[in-house]
């Protein structure tokens, strides 16, 4: 199981919300490169930036700050946030971006990233965000009636690389991973599954790993590795 320590940015700097509200926001570090950085120095080899404020106005927004992480970065990074329609794809592929996360525009246009997993097999993620076992979209700013399951269904077999999971309800908050949620789109899919939200400790990267079914592919770490509450090194090799 591969672990992402998180990026969020909002307003060009590094900070971390609860349950995806802006209101909530916490600030890290403002200076995105130099956390990039941190997070390669503790021996993690993939990251995973989200731009806030894309993600709610429906275009990137934190072009300098994902750059700056891009020029230093060596390891993998991972993209979601704004991005809509496939020259935002494909731009971000050439600046050095290795995987685009397509979130609302999975709901809205399924069709558009179906088209780009295929255009760029590998490098094009869908990016589910549920509350109470539904979709949300724009931020999470708004809840469908879609389930997370059905909408992981509807990208079998188009080349979709991977889907990044989130328990909107735990994100921000420390209270554990939802392995159920997690563990029934793995089951429900041959795409590889990455968890998010509410990973709290060592634990739950185990619990991850334990549970019965199709193996979860990856877990994404935010607020507690921030706050010191998970251990990188402990982490790592927890998932080796």
């Amino acid at each position: 199981m591969k672990l992402y320590p998180a990026i969020d940015l909002k307003d060009g700097v590094c900070v971390r919300l609860i349950r995806g509200e802006m209101t909530t926001a916490t600030s890290f570090n403002d200076d995105p490169a130099d956390q990039a950085l941190r997070f390669s120095a503790m021996g993690f080899d993939a990251l995973h930036v989200v731009d806030l404020n894309g993600a709610f106005e429906g275009n990137s927004v934190n072009h300098n700050a994902v750059s700056s992480i891009l020029d230093v970065m060596d390891a993998p990074v991972q993209l979601g946030g704004g991005i809509r329609d496939m020259d935002g794809v494909e731009r971000w592929l050439d600046a050095g971006v290795a995987r685009v996360i397509l979130g609302t525009a999975a709901v809205r246009n399924p069709e558009f990233v179906k088209q780009a997993a295929r255009a760029f097999p590998g490098h094009v993620a869908v990016g589910i965000d549920a509350r109470d076992g539904r979709v949300a979209v724009q931020g999470w700013a708004e809840t469908t009636d879609m389930k997370a399951v059905e909408l992981a269904k509807a990208f079998e077999g188009c080349g979709v690389a991977a889907i990044i999971v989130t328990d909107i309800a735990r994100d921000g908050l420390k209270t554990g991973v939802n392995v159920q949620l997690t563990g029934d789109l793995a089951d429900a899919v041959s795409i590889p599954i990455i968890a998010s939200g509410g990973v709290a400790s060592v634990n739950d990267l185990r619990a991850l790993q334990s549970r019965a079914g199709a193996p979860i592919a990856g877990a994404i770490l935010g607020r507690a590795l921030y706050d010191g509450d998970i251990d990188p090194a402990e982490a790592l090799l927890a998932v080796r």
